[in-house]
């Protein structure tokens, strides 16, 4: 189930589903510790006698308020003759979740309404040990176990405490939860339970005929009884309203303080490209850690999630965010690289927030041999987002520190890594974490990789490792035109790899990623054997339903819905084809399709502006994991690229600059580019 309005500050995570219930709660880092895990928050209202739990049968509008992470949320109940407007909130600075609930009567009598607010949590992941308790110092409900403490408190009007707060036990012994004990609309005010327990707390409000009032609840996280205490003691003093708006007004600010031309864009287009760094934001942790997604409900699959740290994904991230103007987060995400490189040089497969080595599906030993289960895009990429990042911002103290530990190390581990017959990379896994061999794509991250890493050198004034580098970049460069191209198939390989036998044989199936033969400067957009590559994915993998879009692959069936399409469209994959089509374009109107597909993502977007991993090709419906922040940063960086290519063609003919975008570059890098610039299409010219 999609997670539709997702708020957080890098530390507290709060992820909703689709009938407004709390599915997730991540604290203290992002993406890692989900407290709710598995179950959820309910939000239930009583008047005149009858009960009704948020969800079905009420109408909900789950939106943001523009350029905020303070959601706006409209829940309308004809039976119960009430609207409730909700603004939540995660403050940007405290680790304190807040609620404002605008209770309106559409009834003439005045109504007493009581508005039921029920924790169900597995702190840490389980349920096993949890107490909840009542603390009449605060006069709220406290769920605690170990150094995991979450306090959840309330007022009307701002006056006072919960009216009434109940305690049990769930999901044993017959009993299904101590949110069944709202459901009369009176709870039992039992003070405390252990075990596996859940809890329930009400406000009551009297409110006039054609009239409203208004409530707040809040939920503070921290690592001891003290600290909950201290932050629910800053609601109140603060009030929760203040605390609301100051978390947006931080975020209007935050979001504004780059402002590319996005009045040149359909105006979808241009709020979805607010709305993706908001929700990048989200799924950043305080750590530097760049989680793939937080929606847990994947785990019915696999059972795992897709909380981790790739460092593909988040080197893609980390490069949008660099074009957007975002650095910062961006610093501590390659920083977080430096720390958890394996002394070899190599990233392995995924990594927890915390910089642990996360779960795994890639064996050491295959067919009897060991093997190094890593996907070498994911080292290369950290090195070529890397290098993006130095000629945007020329932070040269910031790369120094990383310079031998991340970028040597891991050039010297890419030139050491090559198949020894073709001069390629040796195999890896692929970046769909399928199939393992040498891949088209990978070869060409390792390509820019290497080059990002060369021109690393030369900077550093170590001109022979950087020649050693270009020269294992020019290897691979000429082995890849005798390997992955095919003239028997007029376009590249997905890959090569050697069967039982150890002969090499050709996987000739179209896939999308075949993109990364020329974004990563392999080859020029506009060479001849790209363009007939890129023709042939678009005529096999573009889907003929009205949705449209791309598919990852052929024969893709992860989630497939329908076997007559080759696969589901998948935001990233259309994504890369307009990242194509912008780089072919010589005037303003070549540039109209690639804006075109762009206007395609965020018509699929959901009304919060949250996307999918992929869509259903037939109903356009959200499919797999929801926000997807590797989606989310392509929209980021294909938006960029096209006012980037715009920029140029009106640049003056006299200066060569634009008032389009801004232009950090130097001379002296540009010499650098001059030097290998038949080598460096995709780190010099697509930023």
């Amino acid at each position: 189930m999609p997670r539709d309005i997702p708020i957080g500050n890098g530390h507290l995570l709060i992820c909703f589903d689709k009938d407004y219930r709390i599915r997730d709660l991540f604290f203290p880092h992002v993406g890692q510790e989900n407290h709710v895990s598995g179950d959820f928050c309910r939000f239930g209202i009583w008047v005149d006698g009858v009960f009704r739990w948020v969800g079905p049968g009420w109408h909900l509008d789950l939106l943001y308020e523009p350029d905020t992470m303070v959601t706006q949320v409209n829940l309308f109940n004809d039976e119960l003759g009430v609207l409730l407007t909700c603004r939540d909130a995660v403050d940007f600075h405290e680790n304190i979740y807040l609620r404002e609930v605008v209770v309106e009567n559409l009834r003439p009598a005045t109504r007493e309404i009581r508005l039921f607010f029920a924790q169900s949590l597995n702190i840490s992941g389980n349920s096993v040990g949890d107490t909840a308790a009542f603390d009449p110092e605060t006069s709220g409900l406290v769920h605690y176990k170990g150094n995991r403490y979450f306090l959840v408190g309330g007022t009307v009007n701002g006056n006072g405490g919960f009216s009434q707060f109940a305690v049990g036990q769930k999901n044993g012994n017959g009993k299904d939860g101590t949110y069944r004990d709202a459901e009369d609309g009176i709870l039992s005010g039992n003070p405390i339970a252990q075990g596996t327990v859940d809890s329930v707390a009400a406000l009551h409000l009297t409110v006039k005929g054609d009239d409203r009032a208004t409530a707040h609840y809040w939920l503070a996280a921290g690592d001891s009884w003290q600290a909950v205490r201290r932050l629910d003691s800053i609601v109140r003093r603060k009030t929760p309203q203040i605390l609301i708006q100051r978390t947006a007004d931080y975020w209007q600010l935050w979001i504004r303080k780059e402002m590319p031309r996005l009045e040149i864009m359909p105006a979808k287009v241009a709020e979805l490209y607010h709305r993706s760094l908001l929700v990048l934001r989200t799924q950043l942790d305080w750590q530097g850690g760049v989680l793939a997604a937080n929606d847990s409900d994947v785990i019915q699959f696999n059972r795992d999630t897709y909380s981790y740290i790739w460092p593909r994904d988040g080197a893609l991230v980390a490069n949008a965010l660099d074009l957007a103007g975002y650095p910062m987060p961006a610093h501590r995400f390659y920083e977080f690289c430096g720390t958890v490189i394996e002394r070899e040089g190599y990233f392995l497969h995924k990594y927890n927030p915390d910089g642990t080595l996360a779960s795994s599906w890639h064996p050491w030993l295959y067919n009897g041999q060991p093997q190094l289960p890593i996907q070498e895009d994911e080292t290369a990429l950290v090195i070529w987002a890397l290098w993006n990042h130095f000629v945007l911002y020329r932070d040269i103290e910031f790369i120094k520190h990383l310079y031998r530990p991340l970028i040597k190390n891991a050039a010297d581990f890419m030139c050491r890594y090559r198949d020894e017959e073709t001069g390629l990379p040796a195999p890896s896994y692929d970046l769909w974490e399928e199939r393992r061999g040498i891949l088209s794509f990978t070869v060409g991250t390792v390509f820019g990789g290497l080059t990002a890493a060369s021109l690393f050198c030369s900077i550093f004034g170590e001109e022979e490792k950087a020649r050693h580098y270009q020269q294992a970049a020019t290897e691979i460069r000429d082995a890849a035109s005798r390997h992955l191209w095919r003239q028997e198939l007029g376009r590249f390989c997905r890959m090569v790899f050697r069967d039982e036998q150890g002969t090499l044989q050709v996987d000739k199936t179209c896939d999308s990623s075949l993109w990364g033969l020329f974004a990563f400067g392999l080859y020029a957009p506009d060479d001849p054997r790209i363009q007939a590559t890129m023709q042939a994915l678009r005529q096999k993998l573009w889907i003929n339903s009205e949705v449209g879009g791309m598919a990852r692959y052929e024969r893709d069936s992860y989630h497939q819905t329908n076997s007559t399409h080759p696969g589901n469209p998948w935001f990233v994959c259309t994504l890369w084809l307009a990242d194509y089509l912008t780089s072919q374009a010589k005037t303003e109107e070549g540039l109209e399709e690639p804006i075109a597909i762009l206007e395609w993502v965020a018509n699929h977007a959901l009304p919060s502006g949250v996307l999918a991993e992929q869509v259903h090709p037939e109903t356009g419906e959200p499919l797999s994991v929801s926000p997807l922040t590797w989606s989310h940063a392509t929209f980021v960086a294909s938006t960029q690229h096209v006012l980037r290519r715009l920029a140029a063609m009106q640049a003056c003919p006299t200066c060569g600059r634009s008032s389009s975008v801004r232009m950090h570059e130097e001379d002296w890098l540009s010499s650098l580019y001059n030097k290998t610039c038949d080598t460096i299409h995709g780190i010099c010219k697509v930023r």
